[in-house]
């Protein structure tokens, strides 16, 4: 109950930060706005302005990107549903040791066969290729966005605001 009770707090700080930062789509999209940077300061200056600028939105998209990557393999979804709901399978109806036969079987050897059978299975799901897929798509786009995207006006009273 009390890990039930983390979790909320932490999805409600998470939605009053980040995604109170949210962009509408027409500024996110806005196309009048995107130009070729310069040179590579000016690129450096754009990326670092609208990462802060639009934060929520990026960290929409790699969500997105993250669920898109995870039910496209479904061997990987197969793998983290059959880990995730024998855990929750277990916790739920073997709290107490089971005696079969002259056998005792505890939490501890359930967990033990869930590991044996669900490690192997996700290692065959390539969970390192589909983060390393995560990275770079969310790279590409993420930073691509952010240096063709010409910072706003309100940029300008930011960078006062900064030095006042």
């Amino acid at each position: 109950m009390e890990a039930l009770m983390r979790v909320t707090d932490t999805l409600k700080s998470f939605r009053e930060t980040r995604l109170s930062a949210l962009r509408s789509p027409q500024e996110f999209f806005d196309f009048h706005r995107v130009s070729r940077p310069a040179d590579m300061n000016t690129a450096t200056q754009r990326i670092t302005y609208n990462t802060r600028y639009f934060s929520g939105n990026y960290v929409l998209i790699i969500a997105a990107l993250s669920v898109y990557a995870v039910i496209s393999n479904f061997l990987l979804l197969f793998a983290l549903l059959f880990l995730i709901g024998g855990f929750i399978a277990i916790n739920k109806f073997a709290p107490e040791p089971v005696q079969m036969g002259e056998h005792t079987i505890t939490q501890k050897h359930l967990y033990a066969g869930l590991f044996v059978i669900g490690f192997p299975l996700l290692w065959l799901a390539s969970p390192v290729m589909t983060i390393f897929w995560l990275v770079g798509a969310s790279g590409i786009i993420v930073l691509g966005h952010a240096a063709l995207m010409e910072p706003g006006i309100e940029s300008e009273y930011a960078q006062v605001q900064d030095t006042v």
